[in-house]
């Protein structure tokens, strides 16, 4: 009678063992702003091009309408086009026409929400050198939030602190947010050397993030995600053309597909729910976006 039951408790965790995600699964983004899929074809980007080989990626994803900054790190992070989730300018800090889906807050349910709701006891952390990204996230699913800008953009401090961060704290959910390139396409143009020269330096900044992963012993158990908001043309972004709306989404760790180029076609608000099914947490059925076939 024992043996038996023995075998049918086996038989019963070899199930669920084909079923449960890997335990202990952490979660970093990465933010470009400004970085369009249009001008990465020529550039020097060994770390984010290792990414892409070891994960899963498109250089399709297009943007929610108008391309501009908070509108589409909002579609991105609730999974919801402009019109449902109200973010309608590119500095929008609450939601210009009410959003049909909300909670306690008045805001709409985040990836972060779901984390936190997830495991109420998890890490969560952003570090931003815009401010405006802030009123996208839903701040109160974070334990810490630091803007590093004041007067002066300066990614190489930011990464300084986004490093000692990962070292000192393990987020189990961790979000970076980089002004460039989108400060250099403003200031000089997009496609111009200057800002490929801009984007090879970020590529740097991705590079020092893994090993910040690798020396807190959190690598192996980390999925790692390299996104934009929007592009550009000329020296600014916002319209309806394709510099302006095709962004990147690459997405690597424990459980992804390897080198595998994302056939269907992608919209900012189809980051979260793929995500969300990656780290194995219910997607809300008033999402608009559906996840995209990256896990193995």
């Amino acid at each position: 009678m024992m043996k038996r039951f023995l075998t049918l408790i086996a038989a019963a965790l070899l199930i669920l063992g084909c079923s449960v995600k890997p335990a202990g699964q952490r979660l970093v983004i990465i933010g470009l702003d400004g970085l369009g899929s249009a001008y990465m074809d020529t550039l020097k980007i060994p770390v984010i091009r290792g990414l892409m080989a070891e994960g899963s990626y498109t250089l399709h994803k297009r943007s929610v309408l108008p391309s501009a900054s908070a509108i589409n790190w909002a579609s991105i992070f609730n999974g919801l086009p402009t019109e449902i989730h109200g973010f309608t300018r590119w500095n929008t800090q609450t939601p210009d026409i009410p959003a049909p889906f909300v909670q306690e807050n008045g805001l709409p349910v985040t990836l972060f929400t779901l984390c936190r709701r997830a495991n109420p006891g998890a890490k969560i952390g952003a570090i931003y050198e815009w401010n405006g990204v802030k009123y996208t996230l839903d701040t109160l699913a974070f334990n810490d939030r630091l803007c590093t800008v004041e007067d002066v953009i300066d990614p190489a401090f930011t990464t300084e602190k986004v490093v000692s961060y990962l070292k000192e704290e393990k987020p189990d959910v961790f979000y970076v947010h980089y002004d460039c390139p989108d400060h250099t396409g403003h200031k000089i143009g997009w496609g111009t050397p200057e800002y490929a020269a801009k984007v090879e330096e970020m590529d740097g900044y991705v590079g020092e993030i893994i090993q910040a992963l690798k020396d807190a012993g959190t690598y192996d158990n980390t999925i790692i995600v390299v996104t934009s908001d929007h592009g550009g043309k000329v020296k600014s972004h916002g319209k309806a053309t394709v510099e302006e709306m095709e962004a990147p989404f690459v997405v690597a760790g424990p459980g992804i597909k390897k080198g595998y180029e994302i056939q269907e076609f992608m919209m900012q608000y189809d980051v979260a729910p793929t995500l969300a099914k990656v780290l194995g947490i219910p997607i809300p059925d008033y999402w608009r976006g559906r996840p995209m076939p990256v896990s193995e």
